[in-house]
C-alpha cells in the first residue's frame, strides 16, 4: 500500500488546489460535523463528504474498510446512549423485566438514545472521512509547502510529513510479515478469534521491532545530512494561492458563518426528537 495507489485522487480536480484551500474544506466539514447535532444534517454531511471521497477518487477498497471499521463504533455508540443517555433518552421503547437482577426495571432503551448514537457515529464516519480530502490528493511535498506557508514550524511540518511517508511502509511491512507467516501454515482467515490473538502478537513483535529500525535508519540519515529543521531554505515547486483557491477559502468561510449564524439565531443542527 502507498499513497500513490489509494486511487486518481491526486488526479482529480481538487488534486489542483492548493493544500491550504483544502485544510480549509476539511476543517470546515470537521467543525460542522462537530456543530449540529440533527441526526438529519448529520446524516447529510456524511453523505455528502462520502460522494466527496469518491469524487475525488479515493478507492472504494478504502471506504469499505473505513464502513466496516464504523460497525463495532456504531454498536457500541447505539448500545451506551440508547441504553445511558438520560440526557436526551425519554421515549421508552424497552425496559428490562422486573425479574431480571440488578438491572430488573432500571435498564431502559429509548429511541432519542438511539438517535443520538445514530448521530455520533455519523460525526465519526464523517471526521475519519474528511482526512483523505486533503492527504490522498495532495503531493508530501506540497503538504509540507503549504504547512510551510502557513506559518507552522518547518520541523513539526517535517515530522508530518514523515509520518505520513511512514504509514505506507508499516503496511507493506505488515504484509510482509503476514505473507511469511502464511508461508509457513499460518492461516488466520480459518481461526477463531481466541486463536487469533497470539498470532496477532507473532505478527506485531517484529513489526515493532522493524518499524524502530526504520525509524532509527531515519534518524541517521537526517544527522548524517546535518538536518537542523530551519526554513530558510529553498524549494523546488512553490506554491501560490490561485483564484480557485480563494474562492475555495471565501465559499468554506461563508458556509462556517452561516451555519454559526442560524445555529444562534434559529437553533438550526440543535439535536431535536
Amino acid at each position: 500500500m502507498s499513497w500513490d495507489n489509494i486511487g486518481s485522487a491526486r488526479r482529480s480536480p481538487l488534486a489542483r488546489l492548493d493544500f491550504r484551500a483544502k485544510l480549509v474544506i476539511t476543517l470546515t466539514i470537521t467543525f460542522l460535523a462537530l456543530l449540529w447535532e440533527s441526526l438529519a444534517l448529520s446524516a447529510a454531511l456524511a453523505m455528502l463528504t462520502f460522494l466527496l471521497c469518491l469524487v475525488v477518487g479515493v478507492r472504494r477498497s478504502y471506504l469499505r474498510r473505513v464502513l466496516c471499521m464504523m460497525l463495532p463504533v456504531l454498536a457500541v455508540l447505539l448500545v451506551t446512549q440508547g441504553f445511558w443517555n438520560t440526557w436526551v433518552g425519554r421515549t421508552s421503547l424497552w425496559r428490562a423485566p422486573q425479574a431480571w437482577w440488578l438491572i430488573g426495571g432500571r435498564l431502559t432503551l429509548t429511541s432519542e438514545g438511539l438517535a443520538y448514537g445514530l448521530m455520533l457515529s455519523l460525526r465519526s464516519l464523517t471526521l475519519i472521512l474528511a482526512i483523505p480530502l486533503a492527504v490522498f490528493t495532495t503531493d508530501l511535498d506540497a503538504v509540507i509547502m503549504g504547512l510551510v506557508r502557513m506559518r507552522v514550524p518547518y520541523t513539526v511540518a517535517f515530522v508530518f510529513s514523515t509520518t505520513l511517508r511512514f504509514v505506507p511502509l508499516l503496511f507493506a511491512e505488515l504484509a510482509a510479515i503476514s505473507e511469511a507467516q502464511r508461508l509457513r501454515g499460518l492461516a488466520l482467515e480459518k481461526m477463531s478469534l481466541l486463536q487469533r490473538l497470539p498470532a496477532y502478537a507473532r505478527i506485531a513483535v517484529p513489526l515493532i521491532l522493524g518499524t524502530m529500525a526504520k525509524s532509527q535508519q531515519i534518524e541517521l540519515a537526517l544527522a548524517a545530512r546535518a538536518f537542523s529543521g530551519s526554513p530558510q531554505r529553498t524549494y523546488l515547486h512553490e506554491t501560490v494561492l490561485r483564484a480557485e483557491d480563494y474562492a475555495v477559502i471565501i465559499v468554506c468561510l461563508a458556509v462556517l458563518l452561516a451555519a454559526l449564524g442560524l445555529r444562534a439565531i434559529v437553533g438550526l443542527g440543535r439535536f431535536v426528537m
